[in-house]
C-alpha cells in the first residue's frame, strides 16, 4: 500500500487514525496492540505478484523476526556485557544477517558465481520483502544496545509496534529505540490532538506534492535517457548525458525527501515524532556534509554499528580511510544487490577520504576556506556523478538483471558527461528522446533545492522531527523564527490546499517510492 495511494490517504490512514483517537480511554497497551495489528495488516497486504493468490508467509516472516530478535534481546538483558551474552549478540546478528543475505542477495551471489566460474547455480526465485533491510538493520541496533546495557525491558507489543510501524517500516528512517519507545510510553496530552492533527496533515501534503508533482515528472525523463544508454542504441550527447543524470538526481531527491515528508506526517497524526532523515542535502557544502544531510538515519547506523567498531578513527590515518572506504562499500551494497551500488558506495567512500585528507592539509596549512556556493556546486557535482552508477544499477536488480547493461550504461553516460563521446549539446530532432525543454524545467527545480527552505525548516514551530535542536549548523534552526515559517493559519491553509490540488491534478498513476526496492 503506497503512502500515494487513494487506499492509504483516503480509507486506510483516516481509518487507523479515527480508531487510535476514539481510543482515548483505552489502556495505552491496547492503543499500541490497535498500532500494531494496523501495522502488520499494513505490511502483509503487499502481494508482489498480484496474478497469484495471497500468501501469509511475508507477514509470517516479518512476525517471526520480531520474536527472534525480541526473545534475544530478553536473554542479551540479563547477560550484559559477559562472554555468554556475546555468543548471544554473535547468534543473534549473524541470523538476522542471514535473513537479509538470502533474500537479498543470494541472486546477485548466483549471478557473480555464474560469471566467475560459468557454471550456473540453480537457485529458486526469491521475492525481496518489502523493509527488510530496514526492519533487520534497526533490529541489529537493539541487539547490540541491549548487550551494550543501553535498553530497558520492554513489553512485546511495545516492541513489535516499534519495529512494525506503518509509517517508517518500509523505507526508513530507521529508527533508534531510543527516539521512539519514550515516545510509545509516555502519557497521551488530549491538548497537543489538534496541533499533532495540524501539523501531520501539513507534512503530509507537502510530501504528497513533492512525490506527485515533482518526482514522478522527473522519473520518465532519467528512466528513457538511462535505457538508451543500456541498450547501447547509440552514446547519448553531452547535453542528453547531464540531463539524465540531473534528472535523475531531481527525482530521487524528491522521491525520498516526500516519502520522508510523508513518513513524520503520519506518524504525527498518532503523536510520535520520527528522527530527522532528510535536511538539504544538495546544500552541502562538502561530501562529509552531504552524509550529515541524505539518509541520517542510515549514516548514524553505518557510523555507529559498522564504521566505529571497526576501530573508526582512532588508529591513525591508514586505518581510518580503510574503515571509511569498508563501511560505504558495504552502505552501497545495502542499498542493492548490484555491484554498481557497491561501485556508487566505492565512489563515495573515496570522496570521504579526499574530503577528509583535504581538510587535515588545509588546517595544517591554513589555507582558507572555499566559498560556500562554489564548495556547494563542487559537491553538487561529485554526487551526480556518483548517482550514475547507483541509478544504472537498476538494471542489475531482479532475476533478469544484467550486470553488463548496467556497467554499460554507467560508462556510457559518465563518457558523455565529460565530451568523450562528442561536445554535440542535443541530438537532431528526429534522435530526440526526450524534449530539450526537460533541462530548463531541471534547472528551475535545481534553483528550489538551493534557495526555498525545507520541511524541518518550514515546520520548525512545532518540532516536526526528532533530533531537529542537533542541526546547530543550520542558522534557520537555531537562529530567531520567520515569517514564512509554517503556523496554522487561514494563508497557510490556502497554501496547502493549491499543492493539494496540484497534487490531485497530476494524481493520474501509482508509482512507487525508488526505496521501496532496497
Amino acid at each position: 500500500m503506497l503512502f500515494n495511494s487513494y487506499t492509504y490517504l483516503l480509507l486506510f490512514l483516516p481509518l487507523v487514525v479515527g480508531v487510535f483517537h476514539a481510543m482515548r480511554g483505552a489502556p495505552l497497551r491496547a492503543t499500541f496492540a490497535w498500532l500494531a495489528c494496523a501495522s502488520l495488516f499494513y505490511y502483509g497486504i503487499w502481494n508482489p505478484d498480484p496474478e497469484q493468490p495471497w500468501s501469509p508467509k511475508y507477514l509470517l516472516l516479518i512476525l517471526g523476526s520480531c520474536v527472534a530478535n525480541y526473545s534475544i534481546g530478553r536473554q542479551l538483558s540479563g547477560h550484559r556485557g559477559t562472554r555468554r551474552g556475546k555468543l548471544t549478540l554473535v547468534t543473534g546478528v549473524t541470523l538476522n544477517l542471514a535473513l537479509i543475505g538470502y533474500f537479498k542477495y543470494i541472486g546477485l551471489f548466483a549471478k557473480t558465481l555464474a560469471a566467475l566460474t560459468g557454471e550456473g547455480l540453480t537457485i529458486p526465485a526469491v521475492v525481496l520483502p518489502l523493509g527488510i533491510s530496514f526492519f533487520t538493520f534497526q533490529q541489529i541496533a537493539y541487539l547490540v544496545d541491549a548487550w551494550r546495557g543501553e535498553t530497558e525491558e520492554y513489553h512485546f507489543i511495545d516492541y513489535l509496534l516499534f519495529v512494525t510501524f506503518f509509517p517508517q517500516l518500509i523505507a526508513g528512517p530507521i529508527v533508534h529505540h531510543k527516539e521512539m519507545m519514550p515516545q510509545l510510553q509516555r502519557p497521551r496530552i488530549a491538548s497537543r490532538r489538534s496541533i499533532d492533527f495540524s501539523v501531520g496533515i501539513a507534512i503530509l501534503v507537502i510530501g504528497l506534492f513533492k512525490k506527485v508533482v515533482l518526482a514522478d515528472n522527473f522519473a520518465p525523463i532519467a528512466t528513457r535517457l538511462f535505457e538508451v544508454a543500456a541498450s547501447g542504441e547509440r552514446s547519448l550527447t553531452i547535453g542528453e548525458a547531464w540531463s539524465a543524470s540531473i534528472s535523475y538526481a531531481l527525482q530521487i531527491y524528491f522521491d525520498f525527501s516526500g516519502y520522508s515528508d510523508m513518513a513524520i506526517g503520519s506518524a504525527r497524526l498518532f503523536g510520535i515524532r520520527l528522527p530527522v532523515n532528510f535536511h538539504s542535502p544538495y546544500k552541502a557544502t562538502s561530501i562529509v556534509d552531504f552524509w550529515r544531510r541524505w539518509h541520517i538515519t542510515l549514516s548514524r547506523f553505518l557510523r555507529d554499528y559498522i564504521y566505529i567498531p571497526l576501530g573508526g578513527n582512532r588508529h591513525g590515518p591508514t586505518r581510518r580511510y580503510a574503515n571509511l572506504l569498508t563501511t560505504m562499500l558495504l552502505g552501497g551494497l545495502w542499498h542493492g544487490a548490484g555491484w554498481t551500488f557497491v561501485l556508487w558506495g566505492g565512489l563515495h567512500g573515496a570522496l570521504l577520504c579526499l574530503n577528509h585528507g583535504w581538510n587535515w592539509i588545509r588546517k595544517r596549512s591554513r589555507l582558507p576556506s572555499l566559498p560556500r556556493p562554489l564548495a556547494v556546486v563542487l559537491t553538487f557535482v561529485c554526487v551526480l556523478i556518483a548517482w550514475v552508477p547507483f541509478r544504472a544499477g537498476n538494471f542489475e536488480l531482479g532475476v533478469s538483471g544484467s550486470t553488463d547493461a548496467a556497467l554499460r550504461a554507467t560508462r556510457s553516460i559518465l563518457a558523455s558527461m565529460f565530451g568523450f563521446n562528442g561536445l554535440e549539446a542535443w541530438p537532431d530532432r528526429s534522435a530526440y528522446v526526450v524534449k530539450a525543454s526537460h533541462a530548463t524545467r531541471a534547472v528551475f527545480c535545481l534553483a528550489l533545492v538551493w534557495f526555498l527552505p525545507n520541511t524541518q525548516q518550514v515546520m520548525r514551530r512545532y518540532l516536526p522531527v526528532v533530533g531537529l535542536r542537533q542541526l546547530t549548523r543550520d542558522p534557520v534552526l537555531v537562529g530567531p523564527r520567520h515569517w514564512w515559517q509554517w503556523r496554522p493559519t487561514p494563508a497557510w491553509s490556502v497554501f496547502l490546499l493549491l499543492l493539494l490540488g496540484g497534487v490531485i491534478y497530476s494524481f493520474d498513476k501509482l508509482s512507487e517510492f525508488i526505496y521501496f526496492q532496497f
